[in-house]
């Protein structure tokens, strides 16, 4: 076939490396949909997207729907005659009506190796879970959850301390490789998609930022897996001296720690460690609010919190 007219759909640095491979790849980007300018940072101002941003520099139709549901926003996509419409973590529902209107449907770029990990933060529940290897899917979308059938998929290894942050921007080039590499074969119909085993299926669900909350009544390995995966959003926490909040950056897992849970069974300059309901954790790098990130041996001379 000709180049194939793309639409691409994609809101955050995720997508952005979707899209930034298949701009230099030559692939020819008719619009690029993404979620409306939010309050960011302390000053609340309306901030662009990072797919925006490039978008724009490069002079690519930008549109910006509150939702994809109104039948406006259907007709102004049918009126692009879009091939095929790539989404990446766009962060807006697509109803039935608008995956039907590209020739060649809608392609997902996800990042999880279905149906492992459908919704919304599979790379914070693969570390969660202790899971060894992720990946990166590209799914046929329909209406359901992450369910549609499969074209192909890329794996890779997590590394064992290996945060949310550093696992995302490997899935990121991941997931452009992938696209780049087997979209036209997906377009020209020779990569067969596969559909998937539901009864495998598992269910990664939007953060919350109580989800980050460290209960040191949990096992140091499973803390240990809390606050790499809730690095660097929402950021793992636990309250000290009542309600100071302490978030924890990166920590270390200590096996012979006997003591109640909760407990500072060290707090000077060679470290801090805290018994859980197994072991204990090295914690090596916090935050409390209004100061920056530090490393424990300065930690500790500037706060007290047992």
């Amino acid at each position: 076939m000709s180049a194939p007219r793309i639409i691409f759909a994609g809101t955050p640095v995720f997508a952005l490396a979707s899209l930034q491979a298949l701009v230099e790849a030559g692939h020819t980007i008719v619009a690029v949909y993404t979620q409306p300018d939010r309050p960011a940072g302390r000053g609340r101002r309306l901030t662009s997207s990072p797919v925006k941003r490039y978008a724009e520099e490069r002079g690519i139709e930008v549109l910006q729907p509150h939702t994809m549901k109104d039948a406006a926003v259907r007709a102004e996509l049918e009126a692009l005659r879009p091939d095929v419409m790539i989404v990446a973590a766009y962060g807006l529902l697509l109803p039935q009506a608008v995956l039907d209107v590209p020739t060649h449907g809608c392609l997902n770029v996800h990042a999880s190796l279905l149906p492992r990990w459908r919704g919304a933060a599979p790379i914070q529940a693969a570390i969660l879970a202790g899971d060894e290897r992720t990946g990166i899917s590209l799914m046929q979308m329909t209406a359901g959850l992450d369910c549609g059938a499969v074209f192909s998929a890329q794996e890779l290894e997590i590394g064992s301390e290996e945060s949310a942050g550093e696992l995302h921007d490997r899935l990121a080039v991941l997931g452009g490789e992938l696209l780049v590499r087997d979209l036209q074969a997906i377009l020209d119909g020779d990569i067969v998609p596969v559909d998937q085993n539901d009864a495998l299926s598992t269910y990664a669900a939007k953060i919350q930022k109580r989800d980050a909350e460290l209960d040191w009544s949990m096992s140091a390995e499973e803390l240990y897996r809390h606050i790499r995966a809730y690095n660097p959003v929402p950021g793992a926490f636990f309250f000290a001296n009542g309600d100071v909040r302490v978030k924890v950056w990166e920590a270390s897992v200590v096996a012979d720690i006997n003591a109640k849970a909760g407990t500072f069974t060290q707090y000077d300059s060679d470290g801090i460690v805290v018994a859980c309901g197994a072991g204990g954790l090295s914690l090596t790098s916090l935050q409390v609010p209004g100061k920056r990130r530090a490393a424990v041996q300065e930690f500790v001379t500037q706060i007290e919190l047992r």
